[in-house]
């Protein structure tokens, strides 16, 4: 089996290929991983440990709004692609030609390339919680929900799960899209997702630092853990298409929480360590596009298809204290 990562060289893509090495194979057909090529803009801050180190492993730089860079990738068939790569919420407000050519034009290029395949590859789309927003989404959303976003970012994210839908429906390629909530804990340095303070308020307090809150403690946000995030991301992949059904998007399951609840849950599972403190300071940019998003999701359907959560928030914290701070 061969694996592509479009968006290798971020967090989520890392713990994606760490838990396909892990594995070794994936459930969908009876062949082993021999190849996982990780495809992203620029070489990343850090490399999880053994990811460069597995021979199963390659990496490609370049960039994907490119058509004849993406074109480069195809040299062999790819039975899985998951399609990570994407210009972040607070980036695309403030670059709208940049996230139209990433994460419009960079999308079509990649799918043409996995319909010129003709095997009927599984396709995971990464999509987002951003793409739902507007003056009439309900207080909870759910895989049924309009989508009316209001930042760029959101929008591609909508358009790319309509051509998930389309080329699945046209046979081109087995595609599935996987609606992320906030991605939680992160770590190294903030990116310039509007959300990124939110891995902050615990990674900046747990190094001893002051984490900055953007907004009200009161704002609500569904979240997920990481390692739920990749495996949920994983077993998407896996799923036979019958249970999916016509439309191939899925909220991944999420605990809707507020500000408020993430500091405290803090707190309580940082036990006896040393804490920098948090601090209000409001930035109404991005304070403005996180209150459009979400605050309730219902994501039973993801549930009962068996995509996985953490049992809390206390328990995601452990696990990055665990991965990141106790291991290093």
């Amino acid at each position: 089996m061969k694996i592509l990562i479009t968006g290798g060289a971020g967090f989520v893509g890392q713990r994606i290929a760490m838990e396909c090495l892990r594995r070794g194979e994936l459930d969908i057909a009876d062949k082993s991983i021999e190849t996982i090529v990780l495809t992203d803009n620029a070489d990343p801050p850090f490399w999880h440990d053994g990811i460069r180190e597995d021979s199963r492993v390659t990496t490609s730089f370049g960039d994907i709004s490119g058509n004849h860079y993406v074109q480069s990738l195809f040299n062999d068939q790819f039975d899985v692609i998951f399609h990570l790569a994407s210009i972040v919420s607070g980036h695309g407000e403030t670059d709208f030609d940049l996230a139209m050519r990433v994460n419009l034009d960079g999308t079509r290029y990649l799918f043409e390339q996995v319909r010129a395949q003709e095997n009927n590859a599984r396709v995971v789309f990464a999509s987002s919680v951003a793409s739902f927003g507007g003056d009439g989404m309900p207080d909870s959303i759910d895989d049924n929900t309009k989508q009316t976003p209001r930042t760029t970012y959101g929008m591609t994210k909508v358009i790319g799960e309509l051509l998930v839908n389309d080329y699945s429906r046209k046979g081109f390629f087995d595609g599935r899209s996987a609606r992320l909530p906030t991605v939680i804990v992160r770590p190294g340095k903030p990116n310039l997702a509007a959300s990124s303070f939110i891995s902050g308020l615990f990674r900046e307090p747990l190094n001893g630092e002051n984490g900055v809150i953007p907004v009200d403690p009161s704002l609500q946000t569904p979240v997920l853990g990481y390692r739920s995030v990749a495996n949920g991301i994983i077993k998407l992949a896996e799923l036979d298409p019958d249970v999916l059904g016509t439309d191939r998007a899925v909220g991944l399951p999420a605990f809707n929480v507020s500000v408020q609840e993430m500091m405290d849950a803090l707190k309580r599972a940082a036990g006896n360590r040393h804490l920098g403190e948090h601090v209000l300071k409001r930035d109404e940019a991005i304070a403005a596009i996180c209150e459009s998003w979400p605050k309730h999701a219902n994501t039973k359907r993801g549930l009962e298809m068996g995509l996985p959560m953490e049992s809390s928030l206390d328990e995601i914290v452990t696990h990055y204290i665990e991965d990141y701070l106790d291991a290093s």
